[in-house]
């Protein structure tokens, strides 16, 4: 290719216009086409799973006593003590699904990226409503590796079983496959209102933070954020939360037939006070694990895309 070829090549041509031009109007518009960029979906995933994944190995490791605590809470019937032994019981086998599970989060990214192609297809007004979609489709699609490592993780913390391997052993042998997706329907019912909810929350909070402070968030504030949203959405769903607890871990008992015979047999013998058990708790482990998941899911994505590119 010739000097002159080259000069004279569409881009070429652009950028030489750019920097000539003293029209602000065209000027703006060219450096939009020319800093366009294509969408990098396996850039998106690559990013997302290791932002994900070390947010969230993190938060499951420093709060998981928390959680066991919850857990106990809502299993005991009848207003039981707990014991306060063995409290990171199963955490080995729980973090098996803690890439699935940060790693839905992926749709905070996508959102983030392609801001023209998905949420302009919302009026401005509504775009919580893509919000709301893209959270439950995130969590839907993560169930598939967390119900199973939920069944398993809860199952322990109550003394159940002492492994993973045995626990995943004996379900398979005492209830069948089925057994380790038990609940599978209140774990849904749980979390893609939760998932939505608190995703809606961290979004619309992040959106209007920006617009008022006229700049990008930092590290603290985007952890303040995840812990706000954390915190609120974990209150509002308590009672669905000890719903899917109760139905994961009464195993081959059967106590509960059903998502409805669950909630008329805890009203009837418990009272609605204990749709709230473990509601201190499960809020201060959401709340304090928003704060460090969405501050080091932010960080670590900015240290990813800070890398130099082999362009």
């Amino acid at each position: 290719m010739s000097r002159n070829e080259k000069i004279e090549s569409p881009e070429n041509v652009l950028k030489l216009a750019i920097a000539t031009s003293s029209d602000k109007e065209y000027t703006s518009l060219a450096s939009v086409i020319t800093q366009h960029k294509p969408f990098d979906i396996l850039g998106v995933l690559y990013e997302s799973a290791v932002a994900g994944a070390a947010a969230g190995t993190l938060v499951e490791t420093v709060l998981y006593p928390i959680d066991t605590i919850k857990t106990r809470l809502q299993a005991v019937r009848g207003g039981g003590e707990i014991i306060l032994k063995g409290l990171y019981s199963g955490l080995a086998g729980n973090l098996v699904g803690v890439i699935p599970k940060s790693c839905s989060k992926f749709r905070k990214k996508i959102k983030n990226y392609l801001p023209q192609k998905l949420l302009n297809l919302f009026p401005e007004n509504l775009s919580a409503v893509a919000h709301l979609a893209a959270g439950a489709l995130g969590g839907a699609a993560s169930s598939i590796v967390r119900v199973p490592t939920e069944v398993i993780k809860q199952r322990i913390q109550i003394g159940q079983f002492v492994s993973a391997p045995d626990a995943v052993r004996l379900i398979v042998a005492k209830e069948g496959f089925r057994g380790l997706y038990a609940g599978y329907g209140s774990f849904l019912l749980r979390d893609l209102p939760f998932d939505a909810i608190q995703f809606c929350i961290y979004e619309q909070l992040r959106i209007g933070y920006k617009l008022a402070a006229k700049r990008d968030l930092n590290d603290p504030e985007n952890a303040i954020i995840g812990a706000f949203a954390g915190a609120i959405t974990g209150a509002m769903t308590t009672p669905l939360d000890v719903i899917k607890t109760r139905l994961m871990i009464q195993g081959s008992a059967k106590q509960y037939n059903s998502i409805r015979h669950c909630i008329n047999t805890i009203l009837k013998e418990e009272g609605s006070s204990a749709f709230f058990r473990g509601m201190g708790p499960r809020v201060l482990w959401i709340g304090i694990g928003g704060s460090i998941f969405f501050g080091v899911l932010e960080k670590t994505k900015q240290l990813i895309s800070q890398k130099p590119s082999s362009a």
